[in-house]
């Protein structure tokens, strides 16, 4: 019944240039539709991140075991250089020294201050006016200098008595 309909025919089939062209590159470059684009890009730029925070650790890591390399030399060329390993100071113990220097300079600046004497502060003041305003001639500031000293004197001797 149908096998005589089913006998093959043999008729050539041709294909135009231009489609046998378009089959071609598409064979040549597939691209893939947009949707598996997106996905394939985002996991590349996946992968460019988890490479990205494993090279800045890979850094990291590195800088510290430099960092740890140099202060163990530096160290230890101090260490040499003194000959008392005893009297290398470590950083922290320097920063400690440096704020008791700058409570001493703070107290000092308090006892600068000069409250208690009021008359000793005008007399102080007096000279640097006078000084200020003489600029080629300090030797008329004689009097604000006299001043001055006696002012000085008289709280010597106030802190004298008060020792006793």
């Amino acid at each position: 019944m149908g096998s005589a309909q089913s006998s093959s025919s043999t008729a050539p089939v041709s294909f135009s240039q231009d489609l046998v062209d378009h089959l071609a590159d598409n064979v040549a470059s597939p691209e893939p539709s947009p949707a598996r684009q997106g996905s394939i890009d985002a996991q590349i730029r996946a992968r460019i991140q988890a490479e990205l925070q494993h090279l800045r650790a890979e850094e990291q890591s590195v800088r510290d075991q430099i960092h740890a390399a140099l202060e163990k030399e530096n160290l230890d060329r101090e260490r040499a250089m003194a000959g008392d390993p005893d009297s290398i100071k470590t950083s922290a113990s320097l920063l400690a020294d440096l704020d008791g220097v700058r409570a001493k300079v703070d107290r000092f600046h308090a006892r600068r201050d000069l409250t208690e004497y009021p008359a000793l502060r005008e007399h102080s003041d007096a000279l640097v006016a006078c000084y200020k305003n003489n600029p080629s001639a300090p030797l008329d500031c004689w009097h604000q200098v006299d001043q001055f000293k006696a002012s000085v004197a008289e709280i010597e001797q106030q802190h004298i008595k008060s020792l006793q």
